[in-house]
C-alpha cells in the first residue's frame, strides 16, 4: 500500500461522460459510507480531497446542477444528463467528496470503507471533525 504523502491524479466523472473531473490524493484512500439521508439513499461513498486539489474539466460545469436540503450547507451537485453524484461539497465544506465508484479505473490502488453517522450530524462532526483523504480529521 502506498504511503499517504504519495499523490496521484485520478480522473473520474458521472456515466455519460458529460460531467469530467480530476482530483489528487494518494492511490490509497479512506472511503465514507454515510447514513445520512441522501447518501445512504444514493449510497454514495465518498472521500475528500481539498478544493485546491480538484478541477472540474472542459464544458462539465454546463451538465451539472445542484440539491440542497435542510441546512442547505452541503451541495449535493450531480449531472443532468444521467443523474450521477460523481463529486459534491460536503456540508462540513472541508474539500470535494469524491465518489470513490466514479473514478476511472486504475489510480486507486486501495479503499478502506469507513461508516459516517449523517443522521446525527451535528454529534459526529463534533466528536470527530471532518474527515479528508487520508481518513484524518480536519479541525
Amino acid at each position: 500500500m502506498a504511503s499517504n504523502d504519495e499523490s496521484v491524479v485520478h480522473n473520474g466523472g458521472c456515466h455519460c461522460k458529460r460531467v469530467r473531473w480530476q482530483a489528487k490524493s494518494p492511490p490509497s484512500v479512506i472511503a465514507w459510507a454515510c447514513n445520512c439521508s441522501d447518501c445512504s439513499m444514493r449510497r454514495n461513498t465518498h472521500f475528500v480531497v481539498p478544493f485546491e486539489r480538484f478541477e472540474l474539466l472542459g464544458d462539465s460545469k454546463d451538465f451539472i446542477t445542484t440539491y440542497t436540503f435542510g441546512t442547505h450547507s452541503a451541495k449535493h451537485i450531480f449531472c443532468k444528463v444521467c443523474g450521477i453524484t460523481s463529486f459534491y461539497i460536503p456540508r462540513s465544506n472541508s474539500g470535494v467528496a469524491i465518489t470513490y465508484t466514479c473514478v476511472d479505473p486504475g489510480t486507486l490502488s486501495h479503499v478502506e470503507i469507513k461508516h459516517y453517522d449523517g443522521v446525527n450530524w451535528e454529534k459526529s462532526h463534533k466528536s470527530e471533525n471532518s474527515h479528508d483523504s487520508k481518513g484524518n480529521f480536519d479541525v
